[in-house]
């Protein structure tokens, strides 16, 4: 059987951390950033988990 491929948009937005959690970035900081607030903005900088739910699909995607 051959190699799985990756689905490389997902290994470009995801990443799998040693304790199995898959790590993301947050939506809605790319453009029409002037009407959002500064607090807003500074929370959607920092990084975040996966759901559960949507846990085994990304897996399947990376192929881990």
């Amino acid at each position: 059987m051959p190699k799985l491929k990756t689905k490389r948009a997902a290994a470009k937005r995801f990443s799998v951390k040693s304790s199995g959690k898959i790590k993301r970035s947050h939506a809605n900081k790319g453009h029409i950033l002037t009407k959002k607030a500064r607090s807003r903005k500074n929370k959607l900088k920092k990084q975040t988990y996966v759901h559960d739910a949507n846990a085994d699909a990304i897996r399947r995607c990376l192929n881990v």
